[in-house]
């Protein structure tokens, strides 16, 4: 299926401002600078811009990639909140990911933790 985030066990953000123009290739290339390696199928990896209304989302699949991306409808009042600390990749887990789509922050100090 195209695009199923589901299966990837690695989510990975790259903080601070991205250039959300760039296309596959633009965003592969800082996912290169920034790991030093090429993207795997068991990741995916988030770009958010200035706005903090979008987000672009690079998926390899066996194939090739695909380029998912959310832009929050006019109607809606509120921004992803995103981290704007110096550019780099972070690794974040599922329910993170879930607090970031719904306009949380990506740390909530005061969620319930799940022991390992």
């Amino acid at each position: 299926m195209i695009g199923d985030i589901s299966l990837a066990t690695n989510i990975y953000i790259i903080t601070g401002y991205t250039d959300m123009r760039r296309s596959i290739d633009g965003l592969y290339a800082i996912i290169m600078d920034m790991l030093g390696e090429e993207p795997d199928q068991t990741s995916i990896y988030l770009f958010c811009g200035k706005r903090c209304d979008r987000i672009k989302i690079l998926l390899r699949e066996q194939d090739g990639y695909t380029l998912l991306y959310k832009r929050l409808d006019r109607n809606v009042r509120g921004r992803f909140r995103w981290p704007r600390n110096a550019s780099e990749v972070r690794s974040i887990t599922w329910q993170q990911l879930d607090w970031l789509m719904t306009g949380l922050e990506i740390e909530q100090p005061k969620a319930l933790r799940i022991a390992q």
